[in-house]
């Protein structure tokens, strides 16, 4: 998708199952995360932006809160402990895990994609680390990796009780469909009550989030005075938290299968992590399939390393600006950037009705996701890149002449701002 990046050779692989508990019967962290900026602490309010560093805090309390679930791989990313993924592993090869005291704790079939997801506990007293070890030695052929968790990319800064309207782009020719794998969306609010969601996950119960619900009012929110990128569009929603800290990779492979076998085209990620060798394979196989996966690039600040799944070269990632079109200082910079837009100064729904001010590159990304969506209506690898060229030729070109490590290929959605601006 990103013809000005090296291309990279994917391994398929991991990183298996679980995430909400009894979903799939694999435990994962329930304590909140550490609270939002401006309430944060000191050190915090005086950093370059508000929400440079929110991630690494947020990973260090969830380590710290939920040890006995989570730790961090190598590269401090969130993992859930003593769990070892693998990706469509032979019989044979799960012969010789039982047998060296491994545990399946569950398998799915990713239909849709034409895989099989499986995860494995240590043996008790064995390392994650040794774990995954252990596992590529039964089996070098194989692929495994860890189970990571991945966060929003983008927060509330202030809660607001009235509803702040939002000048959209005119409605397509037809109807649109819309993806979002996020935490969950409050359906009720006034924003989303008559938009069609299509909800995955959770054994069918729901958990209403902050993240979710902006998204998903920027995607398609309509409350008559307030209206998202592509009002009253059906929004498929999958809820990759359940109301836990943070959403699973294994959850994450479930949705996109789900998303596949919908035919969504156009798939919203807000969230950001460690690069896998499942997600790789994943993002491989949908994009081969037609499908755009739209990510932040998050927020870590300009020389962070790159976060995923934004970073694969077949993702479309996206940062963010502020009113005057100037890049978010802590947005990450990188040959991960295809696009930018609005990302502050701009309020989305919350839960329980009323709206916040959102900041972020989670809030660019519906903006450029709702775009591709009118564009794509169905998954179609050739129709894909030419909605991606057409979005290009449209954009402003910020910064330096051509796409640039800031910008990547330009501003889109210029006309989307909150009123009374």
């Amino acid at each position: 998708m990103k013809p000005f990046r090296r291309a990279w050779v994917v391994v398929l692989a991991a990183c298996a199952a679980a995430g909400a508990g009894a979903q799939v019967g694999v435990p994962v962290p329930s304590l909140p995360l550490p609270p939002l900026p401006g309430v944060v602490n000191d050190t915090l309010r005086t950093a370059q932006s508000p929400l440079t560093g929110l991630r690494k805090l947020r990973v260090q309390e969830l380590l710290r809160r939920d040890r006995a679930t989570v730790e961090a791989d190598p590269d401090g990313h969130p993992i859930l402990r003593r769990q070892v993924g693998a990706l469509s592993p032979t019989p044979e090869a799960l012969d010789r895990a039982r047998a060296a005291g491994f545990t399946i704790l569950s398998e799915r079939a990713l239909e849709g994609l034409g895989l099989q997801v499986v995860v494995l506990e240590a043996p008790a007293g064995m390392s994650t680390r040794r774990a995954l070890k252990r596992m590529r030695a039964l089996d070098p052929e194989g692929q495994y990796d860890f189970h990571h968790l991945y966060l929003e990319s983008g927060f509330a800064q202030e809660s607001r009780a009235e509803a702040a309207p939002a000048v959209a782009p005119p409605l397509p020719a037809g109807p649109v469909r819309i993806g979002l794998i996020d935490s969950g969306v409050d359906g009720a609010h006034p924003a989303l009550a008559s938009i069609p969601i299509v909800r995955q996950g959770c054994d069918g119960r729901m958990f209403p989030a902050a993240h979710g619900t902006a998204v998903a009012s920027l995607l398609a929110g309509d409350d008559g005075s307030f209206r998202g990128v592509q009002p009253r569009a059906t929004v498929y929603a999958a809820d990759v938290f359940c109301g836990h800290g943070g959403g699973s990779i294994a959850l994450l492979a479930i949705a996109l299968d789900w998303m596949a076998r919908e035919r969504v085209a156009v798939i919203n990620i807000s969230l950001v992590g460690a690069r896998s060798v499942l997600l790789t394979g994943l993002v491989r196989a949908m994009t081969a399939r037609g499908h755009l996966l739209v990510a932040a690039v998050g927020n870590d600040g300009p020389a962070a390393p790159p976060l995923y799944p934004a970073a694969y070269p077949e993702v479309i990632g996206v940062t963010g600006v502020d009113a005057n079109d100037r890049v978010l200082p802590e947005a990450c910079r990188g040959e991960q950037v295809d696009f930018a837009a609005r990302g502050a100064g701009m309020r989305a729904a919350q839960p329980g009705g009323g709206y916040a001010d959102m900041r972020g590159t989670s809030f660019a990304t519906p903006i450029v996701a709702g775009l591709l969506a009118a564009a794509l209506p169905e998954p179609d690898a050739a129709r894909a890149r030419q909605a991606l060229e057409e979005l290009a030729a449209g954009a402003v070109d910020l910064g330096r002449d051509g796409p640039d490590t800031t910008y990547g290929r330009g501003l889109v959605g210029g006309s989307f701002r909150p009123a009374g601006e």
